[in-house]
């Protein structure tokens, strides 16, 4: 059963709201202290129920949320990335996160571009950021290749308010000139 939602589609994706079967990929990929380091660390089976739990609450309530990202060519759930505005973040985030073997292929940014469409498109979000720690420098490369801007220091509300960050972000505007640089 998926979430009721929209589905992108790229080349090498698909991108929908989050299913039960995507359960034992997102925990696998929740329980690598690795590439969980900048997202709250490695959390339990338990724990990412919980997560998966609300990712689909957010899609039922406010029409956003993270997708869930399909490889096309395996049908293999391969990371989680999307729209989503939680209660005081500091704005209207396109958030990325991707499995350990889904990582170097490019498609973080091919899922990123699709959500900032969908995001600017069919949500009529004015500005896109991204909140992403100081250290995390392959998530800094992302965000310049999208052509977001580093814009200072940011404030996360609890409880990752101890968490420093950076906000990255750019309007419609400069998405529209961006997009087209990325196409080409």
């Amino acid at each position: 059963m998926t979430v009721p939602g929209p589905t992108l589609e790229t080349e090498r994706l698909i991108l929908r709201p989050p299913a039960m079967e995507d359960f034992e990929r997102w925990a696998d990929f929740q329980a690598d202290p690795e590439t969980t380091l900048f997202i709250g660390g490695a959390r339990s089976p338990a724990e990412v129920w919980r997560v998966i739990m609300s990712v689909a609450g957010a899609w039922a309530l406010t029409g956003a949320g993270f997708f869930s990202v399909i490889e096309k060519s395996s049908g293999r759930w391969i990371g989680r990335i999307g729209p989503w505005f939680p209660h005081d973040w500091p704005g209207a985030e396109v958030g990325w996160s991707l499995h350990r073997d889904a990582m170097g292929r490019g498609y973080a940014l091919e899922a990123s571009a699709a959500t900032m469409d969908y995001a600017f498109d069919v949500l009529g979000w004015d500005d896109v950021i991204h909140s992403i720690a100081p250290e995390n420098t392959a998530s800094q490369a992302l965000a310049a290749r999208l052509g977001s801007a580093n814009r200072g220091p940011g404030r996360l509300p609890p409880p990752f308010e101890d968490s420093p960050v950076d906000i990255w972000g750019q309007t419609r505007a400069e998405w529209a000139s961006n997009r087209l640089r990325l196409s080409r």
